[in-house]
């Protein structure tokens, strides 16, 4: 157990967890997961224990919440009517482990099919197993009840349309399957299904070394996937207890702050394109695509970088990288400003945007929703200044806040974290320190290629190292960065193998995406879309 962490009885989930929320402030609740002991069977009270993640309302602070569950019943109580984050993060539990969340108003499946039989992280579960969905589902099991919540009786569904929007279509962003009830152009009721592009990312982990996870994690947020290995690396870091040096932390932001770059101008160029503005798109997209070209020269790869080493980087800037840098920051300060020539006084765009797809700071707070999206809501919650790693905290940029909450919002935040992260990136190469890349650790590190070709320890150390994995202290870790999308945090247990016993990740897409459909009801289809947009939904991402 470690320090932030709270032991409980599973009947006192519940109240111990409204005293943190009333009496503590922890209102924020990141993640729930689930750690399944089958393999300790001698060291634990029973086979299941569910952790909850929360974060204090200083954003500073975090705390888990961890109960042994009966493993003849798999129960414990809701929280879904505290948090309305808990209501997909339950489902996620129960999908994946079989825990029974009592209470919950729609415990069903949300990442694996319909038809899906059994709890694939489960350890007794085969890795190799897959099934496959042969028929769709048609959601009125969840859309008749929540109709009828909202006053309507079965005999009024005549005259509604029921409509699909995705998973298959352009206005999804992905593959997001969103099932309205519309009277005439008004949304009256949205279901959201996800799962499409769901891969199994978590169950992975558990049959690859550490260092062989980094490549999955591009696959997450793929907009931005050097965030993904930051943040990753840093939690097993972490773990081990090791300081990166200094030059690797400054390269890392550098590269992270490029990364959160692109992925809001993607976002935003998307945006735009929904809005029917195509020269935006091109104005945002075409220094997007000179920043590849940039990380292609530095890492090898444009789109999954694969960049982060546990314990460094695997290459350290290349010679002209400073002018190559400031070319593209040049291109990124021109397209945005071009783009906004175009929207900044538009009529049309203001009336499109404004007051539209509003999401409420103590709703963002309930449904988990963290990032730019919060920010957009009026709320100044960044982990680069709340919480900082790496030495945040001796640069200087602005935590980028809205009024109001809407797509204008979200867009104008968006825009100007690109010019507070270029502010970042030119302080940090300024400040760039000499000195070695990697922490120089035999049993963490691969040795260079001289040791290997040269000496006996340095090849029994590489294979050691390639075979078995970087050994990692026993332990249950919870790890955090900023990711472009908001909080992405990894839930790491270690049983002291290189291989993890187990990897969480808690996707900050995956509870935005969760309170879409409360955020569209009552107003019109064509907003649905640009709003979807705006809140930027990456499926690797909330699928995982």
């Amino acid at each position: 157990m470690h320090k932030n962490e709270i032991l409980v009885n599973a009947n006192q989930i519940r109240e111990t967890i409204l005293k943190l929320k009333n009496n503590d402030g922890f209102n924020l609740l990141l993640d729930i997961t689930v750690i399944d002991y089958l393999k300790y069977p001698d060291v634990t009270p029973s086979r299941f224990a569910v952790v909850y993640i929360l974060r204090d309302r200083t954003f500073k602070k975090f705390i888990t919440v961890k109960a042994f569950i009966d493993d003849n019943t798999l129960e414990v109580d809701t929280i879904s009517d505290l948090f309305y984050s808990a209501n997909w993060a339950e489902r996620e539990a129960y999908d994946q482990y079989g825990i029974k969340f009592k209470g919950h108003q729609n415990l069903k499946r949300v990442l694996n099919h319909h038809q899906f039989v059994g709890h694939p992280l489960r350890k007794d579960y085969p890795v190799t197993k897959r099934q496959l969905c042969t028929e769709t589902e048609d959601l009125m099991d969840e859309m008749t009840p929540l109709l009828k919540s909202y006053g309507y009786d079965e005999s009024d569904f005549e005259d509604l349309m029921f409509l699909n929007v995705g998973p298959s279509h352009p206005a999804s962003h992905g593959t997001i399957r969103n099932f309205l009830a519309m009277e005439g152009e008004t949304i009256k009721a949205c279901v959201t299904e996800i799962g499409y592009l769901h891969r199994g990312f978590e169950k992975a982990c558990e049959t690859h070394t550490y260092s062989q996870v980094i490549p999955y994690t591009d696959r997450l947020n793929y907009c931005s996937a050097i965030l993904n290995n930051i943040g990753y690396s840093k939690a097993v870091e972490d773990m081990l207890g090791i300081d990166i040096t200094a030059r690797a932390k400054m390269i890392r932001i550098v590269i992270g702050e490029l990364s959160r770059i692109i992925d809001h101008l993607v976002c935003n160029a998307a945006n735009m394109v929904d809005l029917g503005g195509l020269t935006n798109f091109w104005y945002l997209f075409a220094p997007r695509d000179k920043t590849y070209d940039l990380l292609s020269k530095l890492t090898g790869a444009r789109l999954t970088n694969s960049y982060t080493r546990i314990g460094g980087l695997e290459f350290d800037l290349y010679e002209g990288f400073e002018e190559d840098l400031n070319e593209v920051i040049k291109e990124i300060e021109k397209g945005i400003s071009d783009a906004l020539s175009l929207v900044e006084h538009n009529r049309i765009f203001h009336d499109r945007t404004q007051d539209v797809g509003v999401i409420k700071d103590d709703f963002a707070i309930s449904a988990g929703i963290t990032g730019p999206n919060l920010r957009a809501a009026g709320v100044a919650f960044d982990l680069r200044k709340n919480a900082p790693y790496y030495g945040y905290e001796n640069f200087e940029f602005d935590i980028v806040i809205g009024s109001h909450g809407d797509v204008y919002d979200r867009i104008m935040v968006k825009f100007e974290e690109i010019r507070q992260s270029i502010r970042i990136i030119k302080q940090a190469m300024k400040e760039l320190p000499d000195g070695p890349l990697n922490v120089d650790h035999q049993g963490i590190f691969l040795p260079s290629k001289k040791d290997v070709y040269g000496n006996i320890e340095g090849l029994m150390n590489q294979f050691k190292l390639t075979f078995e994995g970087i050994k990692v202290p026993k332990g249950e870790y919870y790890g955090y960065t900023e990711g472009a999308n908001g909080e992405l945090g990894f839930h790491i247990t270690s049983d002291g193998s290189g291989t993890p016993y187990k990897v969480k990740c808690r996707p900050p897409c995956f509870y935005s995406l969760g309170a879409y459909s409360k955020i569209v009801e009552g107003g019109m289809l064509a907003d649905a879309v640009i709003t979807m947009a705006s809140m930027n939904f990456i499926a690797g991402e909330f699928d995982r």
